[in-house]
């Protein structure tokens, strides 16, 4: 009884281990699908250029399924339309369009609400059975493979030798929100953001006039890179368009990413560690520019628009300098340029002046300063490098860490690691206070790339005080100002109109007149001298 027991426990056992039938098919290994066309061959663009469309509809499906067959993403949805079924196909990146467009405007007319009387041919469908509003023809491989990874549709017929390109485009990017490079209290909260698109709505909604010009460029081999270059005819100089259009035609690379690269390429100067363009997300910022004659470029997939030519007086100026009375502009304006000279020369001025020249230095003060570094092994200059390269290191690591704790990190990290360092003896509380003060004044200065240089140039400033004194700080502040003098944006003066000397262009620059008294614009503009009319001075009403 027992054997026959055992046996019996087994076979259930070994039943309970086999797949029961659940009237399904078990489901297969997913393969990766074969690729289409040879896998090794890359298409250069002369070749695409010289291979046109063809009438074979098959051909030219031949061809895209090898130019772009080994995409999973690249969809070819043939059909037939017309009251004769002519053969037809649509090719199109799926990521990239509007799904809902392509079944609504292109699809449905092509097949159920065709009209019976249709005319095959790209005109007549382009009229009748297509309704979008951008449709164009394509003549080459080229400009459909252009037009497929630009993330349109492009529809194929057969006896066409054509290709009809419908814009279908439905990835636009995040929506306009308010910078967060550039905060504002009182003026427009909308900023630029990646698409190129928007950015040039965002511009045309303040400058409505038939004589601002967009010009589109196209730059990298492989990422074709929108380029937008803007300007008002009448108010910018032909020279400087000119000029900005040659630089751009000498571009030849494989990929251009951001505006820095179409920057560091238009430089005057790309050894200076100044920025020769001006960079923003503001669009007021861009109005108010392209109103003076400057040129802008807007660089498809970054928020950052570029304005040239760009000096110094430029990016220390803000667009909140025009939202508020020109009197407390004019005191704000005087108490960045304060914040922009000392950010440079506070730290190398107290390392020359404790080490050299301590005759210069108040009784009382000199011993305060002196029983707080009795006990402190470093000398002031090592003092100073080592504060100042944990304040970088501090600001780059809350830059770098996620936003909710970034801020808190480096504002804690330079409390705790400045009381432990003066408590630790390794530096003194006066030095704690320089760097410090350094530090919040670079966070005065507009533009970020100019705060850049600013933070980089004291560490040289701080060995020629550490070596020379007050001469080593006056050498190198000299070195600057003449680097500054000779530099140039396009042609014009880093420091116009300070260097060379525009009486006529100071009222923008020292101080903020009022806008009815700048009825001038810049130099920058050759033509349209005026930009107001005479006798806007406001005044109280006349007596009746």
């Amino acid at each position: 009884m027992r054997p026959r027991l055992i046996k019996k426990l087994k076979d259930l056992l070994i039943q309970s281990q086999k797949p029961r039938w659940t009237g399904r098919k078990s489901p297969m290994p997913s393969r990766p699908a074969q690729p289409e066309g040879d896998p090794d061959k890359v298409w250069e663009p002369s070749e695409l250029e010289k291979t046109p469309v063809s009438a074979d509809l098959e051909e030219n499906l031949r061809l895209l399924r090898e130019l772009l067959g080994q995409n999973t993403d690249f969809v070819i949805r043939e059909l037939a339309i017309g009251p004769r079924k002519t053969p037809a196909a649509v090719a199109y990146f799926a990521p990239l369009v509007d799904g809902a467009k392509i079944s609504d405007h292109v699809l449905r007319g092509l097949t159920t609400d065709c009209p019976q009387d249709l005319k095959i041919s790209l005109a007549s469908i382009a009229e009748r059975a297509v309704t979008l509003a951008g449709v164009e023809e394509a003549g080459d491989l080229w400009a459909v493979s252009d037009g497929l990874l630009g993330g349109r549709a492009m529809l194929f017929v057969s006896g066409e030798d054509r290709a009809l390109e419908l814009r279908v485009r439905g990835y636009e990017g995040r929506a306009v929100q308010e910078s967060s490079t550039e905060s504002v209290v009182r003026g427009p909260r909308d900023a630029f953001v990646e698409n190129v698109g928007r950015n040039m709505m965002l511009v045309r909604q303040r400058i409505r006039t038939p004589n601002l010009v967009l010009e589109r460029f196209y730059f990298g081999r492989l990422t074709r890179t929108s380029v937008v270059v803007g300007y008002i005819k009448g108010l910018a100089a032909p020279d400087l368009v000119r000029e900005v259009r040659e630089r751009l035609e000498r571009i030849d690379v494989d990929a251009l990413l951001a505006s820095n690269f179409i920057e560091e390429v238009l430089a005057d100067n790309p050894y200076s560690p100044f920025p020769q363009a001006l960079a923003t997300e503001r669009p007021d910022r861009i109005a108010a520019y392209l109103a003076e004659g400057k040129v802008m470029l807007i660089v498809d997939t970054t928020p950052f628009v570029l304005i040239v030519p760009a000096t110094l007086p430029m990016l220390l100026q803000s667009p909140e300098d025009y939202y508020h009375p020109f009197g407390i502009s004019t005191v704000i304006r005087w108490l960045r340029y304060l914040a922009f000279v000392v950010s440079l020369i506070v730290s190398p001025l107290y390392v020359a002046i404790t080490t050299f020249h301590q005759e210069m230095i108040p009784f009382e003060l000199l011993l305060n300063i002196a029983g707080a570094r009795e006990g402190v092994p470093l000398p002031a200059a090592l003092e100073a490098l080592l504060m100042e390269g944990t304040f970088e290191l501090l600001r780059e690591a809350g830059i770098r860490l996620p936003r909710s704790v970034g801020q808190a990190i480096s504002i804690v990290g330079a409390l705790v690691i400045g009381q432990s360092a003066v408590t630790a003896g390794l530096v003194s509380p006066q030095m704690v206070i320089v760097v410090a003060l350094a530090g919040i004044s670079s966070f005065a200065s507009p533009s970020y790339e100019l705060a850049i240089p600013l933070r980089l140039l004291r560490f040289p400033l701080i060995f020629l005080a550490a070596s020379l004194g007050l001469f080593g700080v006056t050498t190198g502040v000299l070195a600057i100002i003449i680097h500054l003098a000779g530099l140039r944006s396009f042609g014009v003066p880093y420091l116009s109109p300070l260097a060379p000397l525009k009486f006529n262009e100071l009222k923008d620059v020292l101080v903020r007149a009022p806008l009815w008294a700048m009825r001038t614009r810049p130099g920058t503009s050759k033509r349209n001298w005026h930009r107001m009319a005479p006798g806007l001075k406001p005044g109280p009403p006349e007596d009746k």
